[in-house]
């Protein structure tokens, strides 16, 4: 997906870039059940390659017209022959905080007690939005269908019901997302939030995104 610097600087905002000791204490943090799952995207290995959003829409029957996963990829960065693109993974960051959970008037919004997994129950939504209006990340939509809310789910009812990792982990080609228990030190998603420089998309806002991204290693990584 392209678009104008300036819609890509809109988008994804202001980064917090980093990794502090308190940023990993804070990976291991708001133990549910000793599962919390999150996941890290690699931007440096990431190619825009778009199979991920492939695999998402196939596993998890996504209509067409709306997407609860897109990649965002920046202008053009460097000089002729040696240019390179930044693409930012756009998605819901399942923050142990919600928003989105906080407004839901019929408790559709939830997070999952057995995986921490911000998801949404259909059969209790009414299509009120205010979860959409709330979710500072812009992730949410009405599902054409259904007419409730929908966003990603870590495939919380098709491949991870299925002891499987989520469509866009398994069909990605360079290995830009690791996904797992953010609660297990052995885990890999652990033991790459400790080897790895992260950072999490408007930190400041106190959401307490699971999403971790290892920034872009070319040019700028935030404005």
């Amino acid at each position: 997906m392209s678009c104008s610097r300036r819609r890509f600087i809109v988008g994804i905002g202001v980064l917090a870039v980093g990794s502090t000791l308190a940023e990993k204490l804070l990976a291991r943090t708001m133990n549910v059940n000793g599962i919390r799952y999150g996941m890290i995207h690699d931007e440096s290995r990431c190619i825009g390659c778009t199979a991920c959003m492939d695999a998402c829409r196939e596993v998890n029957q996504v209509p067409v017209g709306v997407s609860r996963l897109e990649i965002i990829r920046s202008e053009p960065i460097g000089q002729f022959p040696d240019v390179k693109y930044r693409f930012f993974r756009h998605s819901c960051q399942h923050c142990d905080d919600a928003p989105c959970v906080h407004v839901c008037p019929t408790g559709a919004s939830f997070i999952d007690a057995a995986s921490g997994i911000v998801d949404v129950n259909p059969d209790l939504c009414v299509g009120c939005q205010y979860c959409i209006a709330a979710c500072p990340y812009r992730v949410r939509f009405i599902h054409p269908v259904s007419k409730t809310a929908d966003k990603c789910d870590f495939c919380r009812k098709t491949n991870l019901r299925q002891g499987k990792q989520p469509a866009c982990v398994l069909s990605c080609p360079t290995k830009a997302l690791t996904f797992g228990n953010l609660d297990d030190p052995h885990s890999d998603i652990s033991r790459l939030l400790q080897q790895k420089t992260t950072y999490r998309y408007k930190i400041a806002l106190g959401t307490r995104p699971k999403m971790y991204r290892v920034p872009f290693k070319y040019g700028e990584t935030s404005q």
